[in-house]
This record gives structure tokens, sequence and C-alpha cells, in this order.
């Protein structure tokens, strides 16, 4: 018997036997974020916390292609060049706050990360405890191309990443397959696309996880290699400096076709998110917490649209599509550590609460 808990056409939640289910359901958007798919994702999990019949929680999408590219940021566009600040900061801490609770779930929360995964849809995954992969995942944290940070609790996933993947990664909007993934911490298992049908099957009858370890398959196995391995020394004797300009300018200090997709991906995104970002991830290291790495990312995020670049990224990248953000500072070089510490110090009362709001 399926029990359906929520009428919105672009998110399905239910309860199928002893398994709390969630499917994103905007194929056409790659199943963007919106705040209100958010929002029921929340209250879903909060109501299964005390369910005892639900003893797992499922998420997967309506997709081949995508399972999230990440938050649906049109909407913070239109209502921030129209003023709205308020609106802005209540749909980031209130995701945050799910992101939170996925992290620290009571109950085995299993994340369907089959297709694009980016940005938000890393946020509702990639702090579960059983995070599955296949041959079609593409996962990547782009958002300083959009003057954003990586967020969502990206941050911490990232500063834990093995040597310096998490700031190769952050800085510069990396893709990564589904062994690179794995590799850098952000999913578990690797599974077979045309397994995909039979492990929920198996999940939803059983309630248990121990089946996934049945359908485990290694990269090899799938024709997949690990670019991330593959490019470790490089990733290591470039982003291994003091800063990000130091690592810019190393990269374009040399020559080749890997150095020059780095240092064109970082000379592309906004300086300003660049240098925080790096910042952030050197702080993020010593975080013992998703909060901490949560309030951190807030304070950047509360402060984008007035002092920072997120607007005019939003548009080049998204609204326009011309792929020509007008960043307020012009070039890594021009970025002061003084401007870093201010989009990046604590907000007093407008601090982050993980309390969701009623």
């Amino acid at each position: 018997m399926v029990e359906l808990t929520n009428n919105d056409p672009d998110i399905d939640i239910r309860i199928e036997k002893n398994v709390g289910r969630i499917t994103l359901n905007r194929p056409d958007k790659f199943n963007a974020l919106t705040y209100e798919m958010a929002t029921a994702i929340n209250a879903a999990l909060l109501k299964w916390q005390a369910n005892e019949d639900v003893r797992l929680v499922m998420i997967d999408a309506n997709s081949t292609r995508a399972f999230c590219a990440g938050g649906d940021i049109q909407k913070l566009y239109h209502t921030g060049i129209n003023g709205d600040l308020e609106y802005m900061h209540q749909f980031w801490a209130d995701e945050y706050r799910l992101n939170a609770l996925i992290a620290n779930y009571c109950k085995p929360y299993i994340a369907f990360m089959d297709g694009v995964t980016m940005g938000g849809g890393v946020g509702v995954s990639a702090h579960g405890s059983h995070r599955l992969v296949t041959e079609r995942t593409m996962l990547a944290m782009p958002e300083c191309a959009i003057g954003l940070v990586p967020d969502v609790g990206g941050s911490f996933l990232l500063a834990k990443a093995p040597g310096h993947v998490g700031e190769f990664m952050g800085i510069t909007g990396a893709r990564l397959n589904a062994a690179d993934a794995i590799h850098a911490g952000f999913a578990d298992t690797l599974v077979d696309v045309d397994d995909l049908d039979e492990l929920k099957s198996r999940l939803i009858a059983t309630g248990k996880t121990d089946c996934i370890a049945e359908f485990e398959k290694t990269p090899s196995t799938l024709g997949i290699s690990c670019t991330l391995e593959e490019n470790a020394s490089l990733i290591e004797i470039f982003f291994s400096e003091d800063s990000a300009l130091g690592t810019l300018k190393k990269l374009e200090e040399s020559n080749g076709d890997w150095v020059d997709a780095q240092a064109k991906a970082i000379r592309q995104s906004s300086p300003l998110s660049i240098a925080c970002t790096w910042k952030m991830l050197l702080a993020a290291r010593s975080f013992g917490s998703v909060e901490q790495a949560l309030a951190q990312e807030y304070r950047f995020v509360w402060r984008s649209m007035a002092q920072g670049d997120i607007l005019d990224g939003i548009r080049a990248m998204i609204i326009d599509r011309d792929r020509k953000p007008d960043w307020k500072v012009k070039s890594l070089e021009g970025v002061s550590d003084e401007m870093v510490s201010a989009m990046l110090a604590p907000l007093g009362e407008n601090e982050l609460n993980l309390v969701m709001k009623s």
C-alpha cells in the first residue's frame, strides 16, 4: 500500500511498506530544487523520524539525466533584482536546515545520485548515510561560476576530501564521474543503472540496507576511471598553495592542457567567490560538524546579493546566458584579505539558526 503525503507535482513524497520515499519530479528542469520542494522534504523527514513503521528513507528522481542540478535560483534572481532579500535569506536558511537534518538523520537515508548532481542536489544526497552513484553520475560544485561559494554543506565535504582535492573542486567547479565522487568522499557505492529498479524493490521489500552491498560494482567493471587519482600529483602540486591566487599564478606560469583548463575555469569565475571559497575550505578543515560549515556558508550567501556577485552571475549564466558577468572585483589579484573577511564575518543577530521555523 502506498500512502501519499503531499500534493506538489514537483515532488512525490510517500510511504511504501516500511520505506519513506522522496522522488524529485521536475525532469524538464533537471529536477532543480525549489523552496517548496525543500520544505516538503524537511517536513516529511521530521514526520518520519517519529514513525516507527518507516525504517529507512530513499530519495531519487524521475529522470535518467539528472538527480538534481541544484537549487532553483531563477526565483532568487527575480526577487533579488526587485530588492527582496528576505526571500533569499529564508530560502538558504531553510535549505541549510534541511541539509543539517539529513546529515544527522536518525534512520538510514539512501540517495540515488543518478545523473547530474550539483549544488543543492549535493545537499539533499551527499550528507546521507548511503550515497549511491551510477555510470551516469556527473557531480560538481560549480557555485563560483555564478558568484556564490560551494554551499549546502558542500564546503564541509570539500574540506574533508583527500589531499587538496577540495580546493581543486571548489575553485574550478570540476565535473566528477562516479569513481571521482567516491574518491572525493561525496559518495559511497557504485551501482549499475540496469540494477537500480531491482535494488529499490529489494530495499522496499526488506526495509533494510544490507542488500546494497550485493549490487556494488567496481569502477573498472563499468569502464569508469578515477580522473582524480590520475591527476592526483598535479592537484597536489598546484592546489597546495597558501592562497587561490598563488594557485592561479602557479597554473598560469606552467604549460599543458590540464593546467590551462584549470586556470581558465578559475579566471572565468567570480574572483571574490574564488578567494572566499579558499578561505572557507581552510577554516572548514578544522570543523567537527557540518553545522559549522553551514553557518560559515550562510554568512557569505546572506551578503551575496548586496555585496557579492550573485545577481549578475545568475543573469549571465542562467537568465541571459551571455556568459559575460560583470564581476564587482575584476580579477583575483584585486581581492583583498579585508574583502574576504567582510564577506565571512559573523552576522550577529542574523546568524544561521538551524531550528526550522514553523
